[in-house]
């Protein structure tokens, strides 16, 4: 094979999509390329910008032959946004992706091969569903202060005022706090000097209750002309809580450890199903609430409690689930790390008086082992909602040995998914049912509701 180079110019045949949504080609020896923005079925002219020993990345410079699955994107910075990686992709072609994805790890990882595969959830309108943004603030290169998205792995902002998947009132709380900066000459933080003032600029909205929560992120302790802001923005319908988080750290993490409430509550509603939640700055809640719904359903549908089992919910967060499950359980018992969404599950069962759902603090890895070994805990259905990593492979054991009738993994990581659906395939359990839900249109992700029986 000859050496391939950066800069080097190809035309390619685009084969398969990346996990991240890049296409796949070749090049006629065989040397594999990533290119952002194609698709299957292209035929392209790339420039190679980065090379590894047996493949590289390039560039799109000419789209020869365009894929039937094409379509134009909406957003004029969708090509160099780093959020909506498939949005020149035909939305019935992106639903198609996904489930194949997961059909395709769940069989060759998973080493699934006999289970009923439902059909992908997709959305009416793929478009404006967000209810919560995350809007980091910087300078441009001619001085001006700006707000956006990061550009695919990079921290380089790119601007956007209208972005097409959130909801039209994070747009507005943007654009209202970046009219307040520029007329009061806010400064914007600067991830190179440490810098400035603001940093992110967060908004959380109830899609049912149409409450807003704004949170700054600040690098100190106070903004300035503080009522001038909490004025502009208390004119919009819905607003409900104005926070200020503290975060003086040279990190990416993006919240602080300290809040102060500039205004109103700091906690916004909303509902799923017939259950209330309150839902802080730090709360997990899932982004897509049209979509959070019927996904919730799905778990329920596959744990198919009848009243008399007891449930653990791992991972809980807020305890969305535990507390749809414990509507139709005897007993639920969530697990979470995170103290603050341990007190917001707690308070939400108050909230809508369910008494037959406990929560404990601490790593899932951990705390239910311990409460196997020496309070010989049970569970009839375990229902597991982990982040991206998946679970420890201590925590499947420790299901495994539990021995329940069911266990319902929801995941937005088909991968790791796949990879705990082969461990507990070797301890006891089939593969019986998966349903994909689309939570986030328009990029790659995708969540997987699994149910697991055991033999």
């Amino acid at each position: 094979m000859n050496e391939i180079r950066k800069n080097d110019i190809f035309t390619i045949e685009i084969t398969d999509l990346s996990e991240q949504g890049d296409g796949i080609g070749h090049t006629q020896e065989g040397y594999t390329l990533f290119v952002k923005d194609t698709l299957p079925g292209d035929r392209a002219r790339v420039k190679v910008i980065k090379t590894k020993k047996n493949y590289g990345y390039a560039r799109l410079e000419q789209l020869l032959t365009a894929s039937p699955s094409r379509c134009e994107a909406r957003c004029a910075v969708a090509r160099s946004c780093g959020g909506c990686r498939l949005q020149h992709m035909r939305y019935a072609d992106q639903l198609s992706f996904k489930e194949n994805r997961v059909r395709e790890l769940m069989t060759r990882i998973g080493g699934a091969d006999d289970f009923e595969f439902l059909p992908i959830i997709g959305m009416e309108n793929p478009w404006h569903y967000r209810n919560k943004a995350q809007y980091p603030v910087g300078v441009s290169r001619d001085g001006r202060v700006i707000a956006g998205f990061y550009a695919a792995r990079t921290h380089s902002i790119v601007e956007n005022d209208d972005c097409l998947i959130q909801m039209p009132q994070s747009v507005a709380v943007l654009r209202a706090v970046m009219s307040w900066m520029q007329r009061f000459h806010v400064t914007a933080y600067d991830e190179k000097t440490g810098r400035g003032l603001v940093r992110h600029v967060l908004t959380r909205i109830g899609y049912y209750t149409g409450e807003i929560m704004v949170c700054f992120v600040i690098n100190g302790k106070k903004i300035p002309h503080a009522q001038e802001l909490i004025d502009a923005l208390t004119q919009m319908d819905g607003m409900t809580g104005i926070v200020l988080n503290s975060n003086t750290r040279r990190t990416n993490v993006i919240l602080g450890d300290t809040e102060t409430l500039l205004w109103g509550r700091s906690r916004i509603t909303d509902t799923i199903g017939d259950i209330r939640y309150e839902i802080s700055a730090k709360s997990f809640y899932q982004v897509n609430p049209q979509q959070t719904e019927k996904l919730y359903r799905t778990a329920m549908e596959f744990a198919d409690l009848k009243g008399t089992e007891t449930v653990w919910d791992l991972y809980c967060g807020i305890g969305t689930i535990s507390l749809s499950a414990a509507r139709h359980a005897r007993q639920v018992i969530g697990v979470e790390i995170v103290p603050q969404a341990v007190e917001d599950a707690r308070r939400n069962a108050l909230l809508n008086g369910i008494e037959n759902a406990a929560f404990y603090e601490g790593k899932a890895e951990e705390v239910l082992p311990e409460k196997v070994e020496k309070e010989h805990v049970r569970a009839d259905v375990i229902i597991v909602d982990p982040p991206r990593k998946g679970c420890a492979q201590s925590l499947l054991a420790c299901m495994a040995k539990m021995a329940p009738e069911k266990i319902v993994y929801v995941s937005c990581n088909p991968a790791t998914l796949a990879r705990d659906a082969a461990y507990l395939r070797e301890n006891g359990y089939r593969v019986e049912k998966v349903r994909c839900c689309d939570m986030f249109a328009q990029t790659t992700g995708v969540e997987t509701v699994c149910r697991f029986v055991r033999q």
